[in-house]
């Protein structure tokens, strides 16, 4: 069957969904007359108006909300003919190489994708707009050749008549899938319609992959084999790359509040940094990779051995970069990222002051905990590099280092004490303006002195943890212009900024009262229930979805654990559990019979974390 036939498919078992949902509902009125006449009006309404409620309330809200479903294009910079030439140039002669009508509008997108769409009128039988879109980091990762390929797969999609019902498609999905979502899983009414949709979904699905190996093809007899193959790979592997980037350069900036002023700029320099790493990304793009029969694309192994059986297309040999073709592009990126970068509130700095200015709150983040840790030790309210040093200089190394190094002796404790000492000291450095910060698309920001050259205060702090050169210590940081002064707690309790869930129990008793516990990497979220002891994992997941976890913790009881010296579990299951707090309070966690879990091992988690304070 041709990719093609994918408009009466879809149309034919769209029709088909409704037909079932008008004989369920037939079926139910014949089966509610029937109850009235073998029994009491009672019974049949008792019977029945769950089964009616489902068929009317949710197929019929669901295909209201199909039905206002606007066909609306993707958010993205427009690019005209006479701002990139060049690209319009391709893109027409491609399309013209594939037998179809070029796109009507072009658009350069966030995602790394490349993508088409037409909004057809009639169920796809008059045609409609055509738009194009690009994802910047493709743009910015791939050569010309490769880029052929993309625009010769997308337009293929256009000459297999590919985009003709995709609107018709979506809305079918929308309509059974709000149906499913609205009917209860044990509501028969329900069981029907999500056997026709797993159906339809394993059609629909079938015959995208279909589309996916048809418009390859065009790639190929369009780019050649080789770029075909390239580009496939490419994508693959940019849109790990861009993951990378984004987690390892922007998101830690972002948790602190900070965000660059132009998110994508700084992508094609890591491109260009770590070129050896991606390449060896490339060799293992295909390697490993499994779809299930519900995915909308075939594997990336075969659909490059699918290419491979091709006859050759018409390669071109281009090396160029794929954003010659795109003048002024810085310009582009920024408008793009003005258009699809919210701030939030956060502070916008150029990249330069973005990269050290979330290099020293990360650093102060570090310097906080161990600051915090170390006033519990000395038993001080608040502890800064000053009372530190002093701490040393009486002779309290072991002691300070004992917070950090469990595992060896106190007399090695001591001695490594240097190594969180050492951050201290770099915090210092940085906010006396002695030391600035290196931006590295290879690792982490470098601390370079004012002579620029690294600052290793190592050896200082070496000194310091000895109490017979503590003094030399400071006299050294002296001559470097280092105040001691300056290290300072900033946040004098600990945030749940950085942390993930990693469990959830509902409906438990903490501290006295009904909650919700999210079991955090750094810390437990108790949420008051307000006496709802139902639904407690949709709720939680609910929660998670729609709330930061850094707004929970602030807006609700927060307990991190390095608040936590020991736990007594006092019962398996359920969970039972004395928690005691370092300024002497004790919590009482009470799991109920009845509560529920965030996944199926949220209590095997929550033993987990309880264990590593189990002998303190």
């Amino acid at each position: 069957m041709k990719a093609g036939m994918r408009a009466l498919l879809s149309v034919g078992m769209l029709v088909g969904f409704f037909v079932l949902v008008l004989v369920e509902f037939l079926a139910t009125v014949v089966f509610a007359v029937w109850l009235v006449t073998v029994g009491p009006a009672a019974l049949a309404v008792k019977v029945t108006a769950p089964l009616f409620i489902a068929i009317v309330g949710g197929v019929g809200w669901a295909l209201w909300q199909a039905i206002r479903f606007k066909n609306e294009p993707m958010p993205g910079v427009v690019v005209t003919p006479d701002q990139a030439p060049q690209l319009w140039a391709e893109v027409r002669r491609l399309a013209e190489g594939v037998g179809t009508r070029a796109p009507d509008e072009l658009r350069i997108v966030p995602e790394v994708n490349a993508a088409v769409s037409e909004h057809a009128k009639l169920l796809g039988l008059i045609p409609g707009r055509r738009y194009l879109y690009l994802g910047l980091p493709v743009l910015q990762a791939t050569n010309v050749d490769q880029l052929r390929a993309v625009l010769a797969h997308e337009l293929g999609h256009y000459s297999g008549a590919h985009t003709r019902l995709g609107a018709v498609a979506y809305r079918g999905r929308i309509a059974m899938e709000g149906a499913i979502g609205r009917i209860g899983k044990w509501n028969v009414a329900g069981w029907p319609i999500r056997l026709y949709a797993r159906a339809y979904l394993l059609v629909d699905n079938a015959v995208s992959r279909r589309q996916e190996l048809e418009a390859d093809a065009a790639s190929v007899r369009l780019a050649g084999k080789q770029a075909a193959v390239a580009a496939l790979t490419e994508i693959k592997v940019v849109a790990m790359a861009y993951d990378f980037y984004l987690g390892r350069y922007v998101a830690p900036g972002a948790e602190l509040g900070l965000l660059p002023d132009n998110v994508f700029a700084g992508f094609g320099d890591l491109l260009s940094a770590r070129e050896e790493e991606i390449a060896g990304l490339r060799a293992e793009a295909a390697q490993g990779e499994r779809r299930s029969r519900w995915s909308t694309h075939p594997p990336l192994s075969v659909r490059i051995a699918a290419i491979n059986a091709l006859p050759e297309g018409m390669p071109s040999n281009d090396r160029r970069r794929a954003t010659d073709l795109v003048p002024d592009l810085s310009a582009m990126s920024a408008r793009l990222h003005h258009l699809s970068v919210r701030t939030d509130g956060r502070e916008v700095l150029p990249w330069p002051q973005f990269t050290a200015t979330t290099a020293t709150r990360q650093l102060q983040a570090t310097a906080d905990n161990i600051f915090r840790e170390l006033a519990r030790r000395m038993n001080r309210p608040l502890a800064g590099l000053y009372e530190v040093l002093d701490a040393l200089a009486a002779g309290r190394a072991s002691e300070l280092g004992a917070a950090f190094f469990t595992d060896v002796t106190r007399k090695e404790a001591g001695v490594r004490f240097a190594e969180p000492l050492e951050l201290l000291l770099m915090l210092a450095a940085v906010r006396s303006e002695r030391a600035t910060w290196q931006a590295s698309w290879t690792g982490s920001a470098e601390l370079l002195g004012l002579d620029g050259k690294p600052l290793d205060l190592a050896p200082i702090a070496e000194l310091a943890v000895d109490p017979a050169t503590t003094a030399l210590a400071v006299a050294r940081l002296r001559e470097l212009g280092i105040e001691i002064t300056a290290a300072v707690v900033v946040e004098a309790t600990a945030t749940a900024r950085g942390g993930e869930v990693i469990a959830g129990l509902g409906n438990v008793t903490f501290d006295g009262g009904e909650a919700d516990l999210l079991v955090l990497d750094n810390g437990l979220i108790v949420v008051p229930t307000k006496g709802d002891k139902d639904e407690g994992t949709k709720r939680m997941t609910a929660m998670i979805a729609s709330t930061p976890l850094t707004k929970l913790a602030e807006t609700h009881r927060f307990l991190p654990y390095e608040e936590v010296r020991k736990v007594t579990i006092v019962k398996q299951v359920p969970i039972r559990a004395t928690i005691e707090l370092h300024d002497g309070r004790s919590i009482e966690l009470k799991e109920s019979w009845t509560g529920d879990e965030l996944h199926k091992k949220s209590r095997e988690v929550l033993h987990e974390v309880f264990a590593q304070y189990a002998g303190e």
